[in-house]
């Protein structure tokens, strides 16, 4: 038996507390992201959608200007959103640190000594955020596949480094707490803010992991390359321990019958030689499929129009 194709059952799994929406770029992961939000905020409080791409397209999604802090959305209720570059530099972790902790020049050659850890601080910085904040469900509007497996690494790259400081203070702390005494100091000091960092970042990892409190909805078009990345995509989240259940098929073409229209009717048996493919391969999951539309998804009238196709299967 088929599972209903609606993302309907994330709506009424109330424990969720961390939606991702991810995919290959070009697929519409915004305008979906964005519509999960919507269709959350009727049935959610205090819901929160965040992009965590570089090219911050929420702003232009809702024709609003959002920053690093959330922000409510003009004309929709219980929902707020922020925009992060998650590659922000270590220099700006840094500058948002107490520079008089004694931890500057050592957390800043840990950085760049350990690839990805600059992202995964600022990552760190964002969720300390986000937890202090009381936010029901946040809904993460990710980077193109490559970022985004990136990403979902942080908190374990975090916690792989945090213990490495940890280690470095047992080895050196008798020296250390020599050089910061003299500067009124202490290591416990430094390391216990390193230590609730961690802690917060190894929270959040087993919420990651935990199938009740996260799911990540996977985004593609009927095209090879885009199948190709959904499925690399979904073998990596297996390998992290993140629940995924749900894959929008998006910009489905439906011609009109006895249409002349020869590249839409090529392109059409083209996409439904790949649905076909998603259907055999996905038979477990909810597949909602989605039309090409002739106009942009941007306002959010437009976004709560394409928003209920979400959860009411679009018939052509």
């Amino acid at each position: 038996m088929s599972l209903a194709p609606t993302v309907q059952e994330i709506l009424d799994q109330k424990s969720l507390r961390w939606i991702f929406v991810g995919g290959k770029g070009g697929v519409g992961k915004t305008t979906n992201s964005c519509s999960v939000a919507l269709q959350l905020a009727k049935c959610r409080e205090n819901v929160l959608l965040i992009s965590t791409d570089p090219a911050h397209n929420l702003s232009d999604a809702f024709g609003q200007k959002f920053g690093k802090d959330p922000s409510p959305v003009n004309g929709v209720p219980n929902l707020s959103a922020m925009e992060i570059d998650p590659s922000g530099t270590i220099e700006e972790f840094l500058a948002s640190q107490d520079n008089q902790d004694g931890m500057m020049d050592m957390v800043q050659d840990l950085a760049f000594a350990i690839p990805g850890i600059d992202e995964a601080l600022s990552f760190a910085e964002v969720m300390k955020r986000v937890k202090k904040q009381d936010f029901s469900v946040v809904v993460f509007d990710t980077a193109p596949t490559g970022h985004t497996l990136r990403f979902l690494q942080f908190p374990a790259i975090l916690e792989k480094a945090l213990g490495k400081v940890r280690e470095l203070s047992t080895r050196f702390g008798p020296m250390l707490n020599t050089i910061l005494g003299a500067q009124g100091k202490s290591i416990d000091e430094i390391f216990g803010k390193l230590d609730e960092t961690r802690d917060i970042i190894a929270e959040v990892n087993r919420q990651f992991t935990n199938p009740d409190l996260t799911t990540f909805i996977c985004v593609c078009i009927a095209e090879f390359l885009s199948l190709y990345e959904t499925e690399r995509m979904i073998q990596e989240l297996l390998t992290f321990g993140i629940d995924t259940n749900t894959i929008i098929v998006n910009q489905l073409l439906f011609p009109k019958p006895g249409s002349n229209c020869d590249q839409c009717n090529a392109r059409k048996r083209l996409q439904q030689k790949y649905l076909e493919q998603i259907h055999e391969l996905y038979e477990d999951y909810h597949l909602v499929e989605l039309p090409q539309l002739t106009e942009e998804v941007r306002g959010v009238e437009a976004l709560e129009k394409f928003s209920q196709m979400l959860v009411k299967p679009y018939k052509p």
